[in-house]
Formats: C-alpha cells, sequence, structure tokens
C-alpha cells in the first residue's frame, strides 16, 4: 500500500502507522515516514552521525 504523501504530522503518524502494521521495526518504519515527509517538502533535518 502507497504511503500518503504530505509533511502534517498526522500523515506522517499514519505512515508510520502503515510501515509498522506490515512488520517493519519501529524504527525503520518512523524512518521511512519520515523520509517520505521530506520527499513531500517538509523540512525536517536528518540526524548527525557522531
Amino acid at each position: 500500500m502507497p504511503l500518503k504523501k504530505g509533511t502534517s504530522k498526522a500523515t506522517v503518524s499514519h505512515n508510520v502507522k502503515t510501515e509498522s502494521k506490515h512488520g517493519k521495526p519501529h524504527k525503520q518504519a518512523v524512518a521511512i515516514a519520515l523520509n517520505q515527509a521530506r520527499k513531500s517538502g517538509a523540512k525536517i533535518p536528518r540526524k548527525e552521525e557522531k
């Protein structure tokens, strides 16, 4: 099932739930949802590596 496009918290939350339902670990589901929001134009900074 394709993820929703958009940048709102509700859209990101829906995408996390969708990915989790399909068996993805929570951290991976969050990463996928945030990446989708970034593609839609959200200004979400990426996590800096140490």
